[in-house]
């Protein structure tokens, strides 16, 4: 998975459509109709950095499920939608959102850098000060949405190759 992130913050008609679908493609078509609206109030793109926030908020890997609740459900966790290799579609209901915007929080520059250069480079690829600033950068934008997600009551999904 080497594509662009987006979390998108959904409304309750869209988060019900979401959890209404009965395959792939039925979820690929309200996927790419959220996508067509692109409300940039209710979404945060990640670009490439998703990778290496979900790594820091996690145990260093890119798994579904890795590490402890609610920062594993920040990109890659929550409940997986796709059943597919094509991409990747992760829910986190609204009240897992809460709980995630409050310990996205609580996380620092500092602290996030620490975790990052605590990732391996066997795994991820070369670590620098310029992939961390970039990732440092993306995750800000994807914090301030689960916070007014959380605020709004809304669910959130996240897309990549999408």
């Amino acid at each position: 998975m080497a594509g662009r992130g987006v979390h998108f913050a959904l409304n309750n008609a869209q988060a019900q459509a979401v959890l209404a679908v009965r395959n792939d493609d039925e979820l690929e078509s309200i996927i790419e109709l959220i996508e067509q609206e692109w409300n940039e109030e209710y979404l945060a793109e990640s670009d490439k950095a998703w990778n290496a926030i979900h790594r820091c908020l996690t145990d260093g890997r890119l798994l579904y499920e890795s590490e402890q609740y609610p920062l594993n459900h920040c990109i890659c966790g929550g409940q997986q939608l796709y059943s597919g290799e094509d991409c990747t579609i992760c829910f986190v209901a609204a009240v897992q959102v809460k709980d995630v915007a409050t310990a996205l929080s609580q996380i620092t520059e500092l602290w996030l850098r620490e975790r990052y250069f605590a990732i391996s480079q066997s795994d991820y690829g070369t670590l620098s000060d310029g992939d961390f600033e970039y990732t440092w950068k993306w995750f800000q934008k994807v914090r301030q949405l689960y916070e007014k997600a959380a605020i709004e009551d809304r669910a959130v999904i996240f897309t990549v190759d999408c």
